[in-house]
């Protein structure tokens, strides 16, 4: 056997190499060494990028006798800069054809996919192509004639009659641009407009429409103008019976025999046909209330206020249906009463499905059950649908000359009268508790055959804390059990005033008259059990899309604290301003909110959201004890042996949402909120309820700080109250202000950069919190200032939100940790939905 060689310690180490066999790459490992040495290393990868980008340039893969077309620019030449300029030149520039490849500092990368599969049906180099790559556009796709032709065009669509668009292509050695120039004269401004003339009712009514016209003398002609002239046209007219009339059925003439000026007519298209040129009365209107796609009913309707009414009522009373409902028997046709009964009947929230269909009557089928209930009604119910409430009658059924007949079959398809759903999900509350819920909805759509909404509701859930000093250590436990009831009534029960319509006739949104009632206990782990009782009713109503008022002229609360921990009563018998917020006490409030929110529309770049309220509690309570004279030995009035309290708030916050983009659906906007609040006990309270009391911090506020971990003021806790600080940090005031930039990353991924600063002070000056009260010369340098940034998990319907927070100061300066040594250690934040 032969022996491997023996090393002796003495030897030369270059004798034990000499004997190793000669490898078979060591030639490519010497040509390697030599190639890598610093210089040639250098050289090398220059000669690697350069080989690298001019892959990336795109320009190796130009077909011979072919330039690679790397866009075109749009240039005006006028007399006189025309108006919209910029605008102009965006519109000639989306007509250019085709498209560019993409370029990015002079790189091509797309192209560079796209060779690596050129000729491939398979395989790595066409999925690259086909995902990644894209063909070269050439100078000799771009059909120059056709694009010139299309930039008049849009000239010429706004009064350019008299312009010239030219070319020049700029060549290279690889590459081609095509720069196109237009050149006008002044623009064709209009010189008059004029509507048919005649006395047929369309041409009447189309005159009466003038008022509001978008043409105007002295513009310049735009065909845009005028399509959406046509469309407020027909608008207009089907609001005044004429159902079947079209927008197609106008025409504009335009007289361009002055200078620079055209006299603009009005007309209706001779082959218009007969039936768009008359109005509509509606004979029977049909309120079905339980309709399938296979509904054969011949049963004969219920007459209910003049409507036929389908198929009982026991499941709704007719009048709740027909006080939803904005088309009449006898009545023109008018589009927005029947968007508006479409609405309303949908916004009752027991309707899957609602249509509405016209039907023409027959001529000379004019009688029916319509014209015998029609006499039984009550005179108030005898009017026109765009005057309700008003005294003018309807005309005679039988219609007036030139008028035509339609029945109307309001369609509504139920939900499910009664539901239980449970539903398992993280809570997220503005305190920074977070935890488990368990929540289990009754609701019943038609409670009292009124379409009634009423909803029962038990919760059970169990949250936690983190300490607000950031190391997590104080995890404050609360376990939530509550039932409450809301009925909502699809009706503003008030007494009839003379200055106000209950029904809110021309509101295309359902008012409500809420009564509510509640028990909630709240049990927070070593420091007390709360019980919370609530009673309240009130209306909320919407006279636009984009504003909501909600009023509530009683809203009791009554607070209970029990099985108090001895170290949480030690802590009151500190604090005498948490003693008297938790008292055992009734709120008996009044609130007023206003809501106005543009984001319902979508189609806005900027939208502004806005909401201000005002709350008073135990003013009339007050006064009538003030009269009685029921006092406890502390002279605080009582209302069965229990005190009230008395109370102001005014709460404002107002948000802008602005996007980057022109498209919709794009995501990346910048979004900013401006909270402001104030909070004044005064009679019979000397501090606000705790529950009323502001705390900022936390996932939804300054994300840097922990809920409530915040001031008041400079207000720092020390020693042993930095475990009770959750309780102290509340004030009377707060102001607070977020700035963020949300980008989106990828599909159903979004990023975020925010910047959050504000604090909270109090109203009166309290000794157990130096420096908390608030002081007009000083506040500004008090606002605590977060900054970070965030991925938000966005899947339309659910919203996942990590956002990460560095403090950059707090409120009495450098942020310190309890140890009162300065730290700047980042927050992570958890939690459901986005901040704002």
């Amino acid at each position: 056997m032969k022996q491997p060689p023996i090393h002796h310690p003495g030897a030369p180490a270059r004798r034990l190499r000499a004997r190793q066999p000669a490898h078979l790459f060591n030639p490519i490992v010497l040509l390697l060494t030599h190639l890598l040495s610093p210089l040639r290393f250098r050289y090398l990868l220059v000669g690697g990028a350069a080989l690298w980008l001019s892959a990336c340039s795109g320009l190796k893969y130009i077909p011979a006798n072919e330039k690679l077309y790397t866009g075109s620019s749009v240039k005006i030449e006028a007399p006189e800069k025309p108006k919209n300029e910029s605008a102009l030149v965006t519109e000639l520039e989306a007509v250019v054809r085709p498209k560019p490849n993409f370029s990015f500092l002079g790189l091509r990368p797309k192209l560079f996919f796209w060779h690596l599969g050129e000729g491939k049906t398979k395989g790595l180099g066409h999925f690259f192509a086909d995902k990644l790559g894209e063909a070269p556009v050439l100078l000799s796709q771009v059909k120059i004639p056709a694009t010139e032709n299309l930039m008049l065009n849009r000239l010429y669509n706004h009064g350019f009659f008299a312009a010239k668009v030219s070319h020049e292509v700029k060549e290279k050695a690889n590459t081609a641009q095509v720069d196109y120039k237009a050149t006008v004269d002044r623009a064709y401004t209009i010189r008059s407009v004029t509507f048919p003339p005649g006395d047929t009712l369309l041409s009447t009514a189309i005159r009466a429409t003038a008022p509001n016209t978008l043409l105007k003398v002295g513009a310049p002609y735009d065909l845009g103008v005028l399509t959406n002239e046509r469309l407020r046209i027909d608008e207009a007219l089907k609001n005044q019976g004429y159902y079947y009339f079209s927008a197609d059925a106008l025409l504009f003439e335009v007289d361009s025999t002055y200078h620079k000026e055209l006299n603009v007519f009005v007309t209706v298209k001779g082959t218009t046909p007969t039936r768009s040129r008359q109005p509509y009365q509606l004979r029977h209107v049909t309120l079905n209330t339980n309709y399938v796609l296979t509904d054969t009913t011949n049963r004969a309707p219920i007459m209910a206020d003049r409507f036929r009414y389908f198929p009982d009522e026991e499941m709704f009373r007719a009048q709740a249906i027909a006080r939803a409902t904005f088309i009449f028997p006898d009545s023109l046709y008018r589009r927005r009463r029947r968007d508006q009964t479409l609405s309303r009947l949908m916004s009752l929230g027991t309707f899957k499905f609602v249509e509405i269909r016209f039907r023409p009557v027959a001529a000379g089928d004019s009688a029916g059950p319509t014209a015998r209930y029609r006499a039984n009604a009550p005179a108030s119910l005898r009017a026109d649908s765009t005057d309700i409430g008003t005294t003018q009658q309807f005309p005679a059924l039988s219609g007036a000359v030139g008028l035509g007949r339609l029945d109307a079959d309001v369609l509504m398809t139920q939900l499910k009268k009664k539901s239980l759903r449970a539903e398992l999900g993280l809570v997220s509350k503005s305190n920074g508790f977070v935890g488990p819920a368990l929540k289990v909805t009754f609701r019943n759509r038609s409670a009292f055959r009124g379409a009634e909404q009423l909803l029962v509701n038990a919760t059970a859930s169990t949250e936690t804390q983190s300490n607000a000093g950031g190391s997590g250590a104080l995890g404050l436990t609360s376990y939530e059990l509550g039932v409450d009831a809301q009925l909502l009534v699809p009706r503003l029960i008030v007494p009839n005033l003379p200055f106000f319509n209950p029904r809110l006739v021309n509101s295309d949104f359902q008012p409500r008259t809420t009564f509510g009632a509640g028990i909630k206990l709240v049990t927070r782990a070593g420091f007390f059990t709360e019980q919370l009782f609530n009673l309240n009713y009130g209306y909320s109503f919407k006279t636009k899309i984009t504003n909501e008022q909600v009023i509530t002229p009683i809203d009791v609360s009554y607070v209970r604290l029990s099985n108090t921990d001895t170290a949480f009563t030690n802590l009151l018998d500190r604090k005498p301003f948490l003693k008297n917020s938790f008292r055992e006490q009734f709120i008996l409030a009044s609130s007023y909110r206003y809501t106005y929110n543009q984001q319902t529309l979508e189609q806005r770049r900027q939208q502004i959201y806005f909401q201000g309220g005002i709350e008073t509690s135990g003013n009339l309570a007050a006064l009538i004890s003030s009269k009685i004279g029921t006092q406890n030995a502390d002279g605080k009035y009582t209302i069965g042996n229990q005190v009230f309290s008395q109370y102001a708030k005014l709460d404002l916050e107002i948000r802008e949402y602005f996007r980057l983009s022109a498209d919709p659906a794009k995501g990346n906007r910048i979004v900013g909120r401006l909270l402001a609040g104030v909070g004044r006990p005064y009679g019979n309270s000397s501090v606000l309820p705790y529950i009323k009391q502001y705390g900022v911090g936390g996932p939804n506020s300054i994300r840097a700080f922990a809920a409530r971990g915040i001031g008041p003021g400079t207000y720092r806790p020390t020693g042993k109250d930095v475990n009770n600080s959750f309780y102290d940090q509340v004030g009377d005031m707060r102001l607070e202000g977020n700035i963020e930039y949300r980008q989106d990353l990828f599909p159903y991924v979004k990023g975020a950069l925010f910047m959050d600063a504000g604090n909270i002070w109090l109203v009166n000056n309290d000794p157990a919190r130096p420096g908390g009260q608030f002081n007009a010369s000083s506040f500004l340098n008090q606002l605590a200032v977060g900054a970070g940034a965030g991925i938000r998990i966005d899947i339309q319907f659910f919203v996942i939100r990590f956002d990460y927070a560095v403090p950059l100061r707090a409120g009495y300066g450098t942020p310190v940790d309890d140890a009162g040594n300065v730290s700047h250690t980042g927050r992570l934040n958890l939690a459901i939905g986005y901040p704002f």
